[in-house]
């Protein structure tokens, strides 16, 4: 699919085992660096309003990824599982798949580091996705809930949905995986939700 044009528009939510506020995070305008422990794992989801790649219209559907990495490892490549809408056809589902895996270009998905950098991709999982404004599910696998806001006097933005996105640092209720090889139970880490708008 090279050359192929999209726009996807929609709500992002996730977690990771870092603690709030993620050092990661852009915080009072000044980018940030390290992991909390220097091995990042969690869950990043994307639940799309409206969108195409190419023909291919993706609205309603959402994508999650399940990761880690080591920042301490040569080029910290991210280890990752990725979940396309079960509710997709085989023709979203492959979109969906080369957009969150490949970037197809444009100027903030080709930045961001599972991308950008070298990886190891464990598998593409067709997945029932469920996402709102404080929880995702991944079938029986993932559960993310967050509902308490961190409180803070400086803006703080992430780089995934974009730093130019305001968004809401959160305490998550749960970060609970057995999404094999990654399994994990968390509560009281770090979540982020905003919204996002790629294109290219």
């Amino acid at each position: 699919m090279d050359g192929v044009s999209y726009r996807i528009r929609g709500a992002y939510l996730e977690s990771c085992n870092c603690e709030a506020v993620c050092p990661c995070r852009m915080i009072g305008g000044v980018l940030g660096g390290r992991s909390t422990y220097g091995v990042c794992y969690g869950v990043l989801s994307w639940h799309i309003d409206e969108g195409n790649v190419g023909a291919v219209d993706v609205g309603g559907l959402a994508v999650a990824l399940v990761y880690r990495y080591d920042d301490d490892e040569e080029g910290s490549p991210w280890s990752l599982i990725l979940h396309v809408d079960a509710t997709g056809d085989r023709a979203q589902q492959s979109a969906l798949s080369e957009l969150f895996l490949d970037g197809l270009g444009g100027p903030h998905m080709s930045r961001l580091p599972w991308i950008r950098k070298a990886r190891h991709l464990i598998d593409v999982r067709p997945s029932r996705i469920e996402i709102d404004d404080t929880s995702v599910r991944i079938g029986d696998a993932v559960s993310v809930r967050a509902t308490r806001p961190v409180e803070t006097e400086l803006p703080v933005a992430c780089g995934v949905p974009g730093y130019d996105r305001a968004g809401r640092e959160l305490y998550a209720d749960e970060l609970a995986v057995d999404d094999g090889p990654f399994t994990w139970r968390l509560e009281g880490n770090c979540a982020y939700a905003s919204d996002f708008d790629y294109h290219g």
